[in-house]
C-alpha cells in the first residue's frame, strides 16, 4: 500500500509550508496548520489567490501559537511572542472564522509581498480556519499522471498543499477510497470526498508566479464534477486521532455502511 513521503502544514495562511517528520492529527486538524492568517484593511482574505509571491516566506510557530518566526528570503528573521488585541470575525470561502489582531512587524513586513495593508491574525481555536475536513491525502500516481498530460513535466506536489502525501500508488488510487475509512499511522479516518482545486495549483510552490496550468489539463483528461469541480486528492474525516509519521502505510478497510 501506499506510504507517507511528505507532510505539509502551512502555520501562515498563503506563506511557505513547513515540511515535519511527523505530525499529530486532531478531529479539528494539526494544532499548528493555518492557525494565522492575513486580512487587509477591508477584513477580506489575504492568500495566496490574492497574493502568491508570500509562498516565499516561511514561518513557524509552537504547539499552541504563542511564539511566530517568520523567515524572509533575504535572510532576515522576525521571531517574538504572538501578543493578540481585539476580536475579529473573517468570512472566508463561505464560512465564519473567529480570531484576534496580532500585535508586532510581521504583518507590516509582509506587505510588499502583497501590495496592500496586511494585518496578521491568529484563529480562537486550533483549525479555527477550517470547519470540516481536517486531512487531505494525495498519491504520487496522481501527480506523475498529471506530469505526463503536462507533456512530461515533473509536478511537485507542493503545489497543491495538500496535508500527505503518498508514495506507492497507481494514478488517482486514492479516489477508490471514498466512503471507506483507512488507516494510517495512528489513526482512522474516513475517506469522504474528492478536493474541489483552485488557481494556487497553477503557481510555482517556491516563488508563487503561475507557470502551469494545472486546471486546465486536469479538466482535460478528468472532466468535470457537477459541471464545476476539478477535482485532484481526497479529503479524510478524523474519527480516531493519533502521529502520522514518514513512511506509514495506509490501509484501507471496509467500506462505510450506509442507511437509506
Amino acid at each position: 500500500m501506499p506510504t507517507v513521503s511528505r507532510l505539509s502544514i502551512a502555520p501562515v495562511k498563503g506563506l511557505a509550508l513547513e515540511h515535519p517528520d511527523e505530525i499529530e492529527l486532531t478531529q479539528q486538524g494539526v494544532r499548528e496548520d493555518r492557525r494565522f492568517f492575513l486580512v487587509d484593511e477591508t477584513g477580506r482574505l489575504v492568500d495566496g489567490l490574492l497574493a502568491g509571491r508570500m509562498v516565499q516566506v516561511a514561518a513557524h510557530i509552537n504547539p499552541d501559537a504563542t511564539q511566530l518566526r517568520m523567515t524572509f528570503p533575504d535572510g532576515e528573521v522576525i521571531e517574538d511572542d504572538v501578543r493578540v488585541g481585539d476580536p475579529v470575525i473573517t468570512r472566508m470561502y463561505g464560512r465564519t472564522v473567529l480570531g484576534h489582531i496580532v500585535f508586532g512587524s510581521w504583518a507590516e513586513r509582509l506587505e510588499p509581498y502583497a501590495g496592500r495593508r496586511l494585518y496578521l491574525i491568529r484563529t480562537t481555536s486550533p483549525g479555527g480556519t477550517r470547519e470540516k475536513h481536517p486531512a487531505t491525502l494525495i498519491t504520487d500516481g496522481s501527480l506523475d499522471l498529471l506530469g505526463q498530460h503536462l507533456g512530461g513535466v515533473p509536478v511537485d506536489g507542493r503545489r497543491f498543499r495538500m496535508l500527505i502525501e503518498l508514495e506507492g500508488g497507481v494514478a488517482h488510487e486514492e479516489d477508490t477510497w471514498i466512503g471507506k475509512r483507512i488507516e494510517l499511522g495512528e489513526t482512522r479516518m474516513l475517506v469522504s470526498k474528492q478536493v474541489a482545486r483552485c488557481a494556487i495549483t497553477t503557481q510555482d510552490p517556491d516563488t508563487g508566479v503561475r507557470d502551469l496550468d494545472t486546471l486546465r489539463t486536469i479538466i482535460s483528461y478528468r472532466g468535470l464534477r457537477d459541471h464545476e469541480n476539478v477535482d485532484f486528492g481526497v479529503y479524510g474525516e478524523v474519527e480516531q486521532p493519533g502521529r502520522i509519521r514518514l513512511g506509514d502505510a495506509v490501509r484501507v478497510l471496509d467500506a462505510v455502511e450506509r442507511t437509506a
